[in-house]
Order: C-alpha cells, then sequence, then structure tokens
C-alpha cells in the first residue's frame, strides 16, 4: 500500500497531473459539511479510506474501514460512502446478497463496524445500491432487491447518527413487467427533506430510466415517471447505472447512457446527447459536471461549457465539486486509483 502527496509540485501542476493516490479499486468520494474530502475504496476484501483537508490536493494515508469476506468490487459494486454532520457512512455487499454498513465518528477519526441495511439476509445478490445523506446526520440508501418474488425491484432505508440501525426496509418499486433492469445500479441524492432515486426500468421491453421522488424524507415516494422522449427496447442489461443531481436551487438533473450514447436530461424535458460512451456519472451542486467512460478515456463536460475535458485513461470515474468549487476526479486504471482536480 502506498501513496504519493505531490508536495512537491505547485497548485497549477496538482490541478493538471494524474496522480496516483494509492493501489484499490472502484473509489468512491464524499464530502461532509465542513469540507473535509474522503475517499473510499476496496483491495480485494479490504475497505480503506483517504481523507483530504485541502479541498482534495493531498490525502492522509489510508485508515482500515473494515474487512469483509466476498467483498463486491467491479462494475459499480464497490464501497459506497456518504458524509454529513459527524459521521460518514459506508456501505458495502458481501456476495451472499447483505448490505454491511460502517460508521466513522468524525470528532474520534475511527472506524466502527454498524448495523446490516437490508432486513431480508440474502435479497441483494446483484450488489448494487448508492447512499447519500442530509446535513444533519441521515443517511439513505437505495438497491437492487429480489425478496418475496426472487426479482429486482427498488428498495429504500434510512438510518441516523453512527447508523447502529437501519428502518425497516421499503420496497419503493416494483415492475409491472416482473423485475427492474438487473444490472444497472440505481442512484440517490438528497437535498433537505428531498430524496430523489433514479433506476433503469424494463417495461415492455425498453430499458428506460425513470425517476421517483420524495419530499418528506423518503416516508413517501411519487410514481415513477420515464426520463427523455427515447426509448431502448434490450433483451438483455446493458449494466450501466447513470447518475442523478439535485443542485443548490433543487433543480433535479439526470445523465444515463442510451445505445452507447451519454445524454442529460431534466425530469419532463427531452433528453440532450452529451457525447458517447458509458458508466457516466453527474456532479456539483453550484457547476454541474457530467463525467463518462469513452473508449479507454474518462472524459468529462460541465453543463455551462461547449468543450469536454479528457481527464485521463482508465475504466472507471467519479467526481465531486470541492468547497473552493473545483471538481476532484477519482478513477480506477489497472487497479490502481488516479485523482485529479479541474
Amino acid at each position: 500500500m502506498f501513496l504519493i502527496l505531490n508536495t512537491s509540485c505547485s497548485k497549477t501542476e496538482q490541478e493538471t497531473t494524474n496522480t496516483l493516490l494509492l493501489a484499490g479499486r472502484q473509489p468512491q468520494i464524499a464530502v461532509d459539511t465542513k469540507g473535509n474530502t474522503r475517499v473510499v475504496y476496496g483491495l480485494e476484501d479490504r475497505i480503506y479510506c483517504v481523507t483530504s483537508k485541502d479541498n482534495g490536493q493531498t490525502f492522509s494515508e489510508p485508515l482500515l474501514v473494515g474487512q469483509l469476506k466476498g467483498l463486491y468490487l467491479g462494475m459499480s459494486m464497490g464501497p459506497q460512502i456518504a458524509s454529513s454532520m459527524n459521521y460518514s457512512v459506508v456501505t458495502a455487499i458481501d456476495k451472499q446478497g447483505n448490505i454491511h454498513t460502517y460508521s466513522l465518528d468524525h470528532d474520534t477519526n475511527k472506524w466502527i463496524k454498524a448495523a446490516g441495511v437490508n432486513d431480508i439476509p440474502g435479497s441483494v445478490p446483484e450488489g448494487l445500491m448508492s447512499i447519500a445523506s442530509d446535513e444533519q446526520d441521515t443517511f439513505y440508501a437505495v438497491w437492487l432487491d429480489v425478496r418475496n418474488t426472487k426479482q429486482n425491484k427498488i428498495v429504500f432505508a434510512s438510518t441516523t447518527g453512527n447508523a447502529a440501525a437501519w428502518s425497516e426496509n421499503k420496497i419503493v418499486y416494483v415492475s409491472p413487467d416482473s423485475t427492474v433492469c438487473e444490472c444497472c445500479k440505481p442512484s440517490i441524492d438528497v437535498e433537505g427533506k428531498q430524496v430523489i432515486l433514479m433506476f433503469r426500468n424494463w417495461v415492455d421491453g425498453s430499458r428506460d430510466f425513470y425517476l421517483t421522488k420524495s419530499t418528506d424524507n423518503g416516508q413517501h415516494f411519487s410514481q415513477p415517471q420515464k426520463l427523455g422522449n427515447g426509448t431502448w427496447e434490450l433483451e438483455g442489461c446493458p449494466m450501466d447505472g447513470g447518475g442523478i443531481l439535485l443542485d443548490s436551487k433543487n433543480t433535479i438533473h439526470t445523465s444515463w447512457q442510451r445505445e452507447g450514447n451519454i445524454f442529460y436530461a431534466k425530469p419532463g424535458q427531452q433528453e440532450v446527447q452529451i457525447g458517447r460512451g458509458r458508466n457516466c456519472r453527474i456532479s456539483g451542486k453550484t457547476n454541474p459536471v457530467i463525467a463518462w467512460k469513452d473508449g479507454s478515456d474518462l472524459k468529462l463536460k460541465f453543463l455551462n461549457a461547449d468543450t469536454e475535458t479528457v481527464v485521463g485513461k482508465g475504466s472507471y470515474i467519479e467526481t465531486a465539486e470541492m468547497p473552493d468549487k473545483k471538481t476532484l476526479c477519482v478513477w480506477e486504471d489497472e487497479n490502481k486509483i488516479h485523482f485529479r482536480k479541474i
């Protein structure tokens, strides 16, 4: 295990140089209410976290979050992280289909094993989920779950504080055609009492994205609505989940892939093609940006810009807006993690 901090580089160099952070897979980013940035990742059956207190310019030595036999890694199935005022929470799924939780107290900087999430053992065999938090230490999770019917459906739960217990699991959506898309990661974002979920559905032979929202902290969700005007009739699962964002003005932004094209859409509006590729994400409360994979190139495009930027080479990318309003990119390339600020 190793870590390169780039302490000899100038600020300009740090923001333009592809920097090797450490060995690992499937990095995820979370920024807490004080501006501290954490990147969680997996390595074999271990979960690690590094922290930056300078807007993602340098990172701490890695802390062991936990060790999980049969940890799912790859294809967006790695550990997930969300950070709030006093706590950060990491979720990870094992190959038995169970969601495990780890909690970090920001005051002690110690990770502990917390409560399991799914209340039906073995109900999450696909290993696909997302988590998010508000600013008051409430954490929310959404995942693909096969309970009751052995077919994938959208299930939701929440917890507070150090995740000592999760709420009773809520089935948010069951496809009328028996299953939602089986291998596409659902997305979640939170702002105040608003919770929004996005997932790839399977209705009448089409694999399109749908959105549902709650205005009461996830107690009730709206009837899911299809995103965009086009459709994708497809027999198999594209294994590509997209991303969702609720910005500082409470505007919902979505990004997703259809037939090898990356699209951007607001609910109820026509989709706009951004580029070619797959595995897109969207982030940025004040300056939204879409990132995606196009062959071996990892690209991003700010919604307010006309051109795209090649961030680096790799297989998987995540982004987050830093307190200084720049965007931190972290990505996986040949089982190593890189980062860059743009």
